[in-house]
């Protein structure tokens, strides 16, 4: 009987010595791979670092085995391989040869999520909260109150919900204005506007802007989609002017507002025209949804290539298992290269049309990435359409690109090469 036990024993011992690695493939081979990147989420808040192999079968993961980690990959249907030390250290050699374009990025400490959203009720959903929610990432959400109460300094990464920043309501005006939905939402801009000690919601809208700039160069990590790209922007260019007309704030617009803009001021964009009709479902001329002429068919846009050991923050931002990626619309769908600005990074385009839709740059000792389109899975989202159910999607090339903006905070940061 002892004997037996001691076989066992050794049998247990023998799994350990072997099975020293859990790894977690990102290509095809994936069962979930939204789900796989809450597994590297977790396990940093367990205080385990893991190894992002990028572009090594299609940025995979890699950890320290432990029992645990096995079970909660089963449990949330996340594809694993339990390797051995020996081979742990043949992929990571493999890695490091200076003839492959794939690096190591060891991520350390999971980042404080903070999404900024409206506490009330809208007709449309975020896919980045729907992302975080599928992923099981946590995250927080805040809104202009806690911005102002200094609260972001809290957090490692921010999420730009859906927004308008430029205090007119989304551009609604025309098809909305005698919405429920629509109405309570003004009521409830202006009433927390003037809490805060403001005439206008432009006005704090435009400040809460300036706090997110102050985040950014400080050291976060800003993302946003749709129109929380360009309107951003444009209220920052747009700083101590009025651009908004009379069913918005009461009084008209500056008539040379225009030719006041300060494009200075923006993360991305230059030389844009602001859409001045208040009846136009459109902000500026930095979005190409009106004026593009593309078939679903054929709306599709590529993911740059990047160099892993000498350029591996644009590299972890663009893992995926596919990398031409297809399209979808939503109030800000892409940008006009004419209009964005000569240091920021293009990660994504779609050439036939010369749109970017997928950008990078850093501000101060941060770094901001705005994302064109509203949901990756649902081509156009329209206002009142029910949420995308990620079950149907877990394999989402497009969603991927969210969850990279996600882990990004967490990386150890590099020595820059010379």
């Amino acid at each position: 009987m002892c004997k037996y036990i001691l076989l066992i024993l050794f049998g247990f011992g023998q799994i350990n010595a072997f099975a020293s690695y859990l790894l977690i493939p990102m290509d095809d081979s994936q069962n979930n791979h939204l789900k796989a990147y809450g597994i590297a989420f977790w396990a940093l808040e367990q205080e385990q670092t893991v190894d992002w192999l990028l572009n090594y079968r299609g940025g995979s993961f890699m950890l320290k085995y432990q029992l645990a980690f096995e079970k909660e990959c089963k449990i949330r249907g996340v594809s694993y391989d339990v390797i051995a030390d020996v081979q742990s250290t043949q992929i990571l050699r493999e890695i490091a040869s200076p003839e492959v374009n794939q690096d190591v990025v060891k991520l350390e400490k999971a980042p404080k999520i903070a999404v900024y959203s409206p506490k009330s009720k809208l007709p449309w959903d975020d896919a980045v909260t729907l992302a975080l929610t599928y992923a099981e990432i946590p995250y927080d959400l805040l809104y202009d109150e806690e911005v102002m109460d200094g609260k972001l300094p809290l957090y490692d990464w921010l999420h730009l919900h859906h927004e308008d920043f430029t205090g007119q309501y989304g551009k609604f005006y025309a098809a909305y204005k005698n919405a429920e939905w629509y109405r309570k939402q003004k009521q409830d801009f202006e009433k927390s506007a003037q809490t805060m000690g403001f005439q206008k919601v432009s006005q704090a809208k435009l400040e809460v802007a300036l706090k997110i700039r102050e985040f950014t160069a400080g050291g976060g990590f800003l993302f946003a989609m749709c129109s929380a790209t360009d309107t951003y922007d444009i209220a920052l260019a747009a700083k101590d002017l009025d651009i908004c007309e009379y069913m918005f704030d009461g009084d008209g617009a500056d008539p040379q507002a225009q030719e006041k803009l300060n494009f200075d001021n923006t993360f991305a964009f230059k030389n844009f025209s602001i859409e001045k009709n208040p009846n136009t479902y459109e902000y500026s001329s930095i979005d190409a949804t009106r004026t593009r002429r593309l078939n679903q068919s054929l709306d599709f846009f590529t993911l740059f290539e990047f160099s892993a050991k000498w350029d591996p923050v644009p590299t972890m931002l663009c893992q995926n298992h596919e990398q031409v990626i297809k399209g979808f619309m939503g109030q800000t769908t892409a940008f006009k290269k004419e209009y964005i600005k000569s240091d920021v990074l293009i990660m994504g385009e779609t050439a036939s049309v010369d749109e970017a839709r997928y950008i990078h740059g850093k501000f101060g000792k941060g770094t901001w990435t705005f994302y064109g389109g509203h949901d990756p899975e649902d081509y156009q989202h329209k206002v009142g359409d029910p949420k995308t159910e990620l079950e149907l999607h877990p394999n989402s090339p497009g969603y991927r690109l969210i969850l990279n903006n996600v882990l990004f905070p967490a990386a150890k940061k590099k020595k820059q090469k010379t």
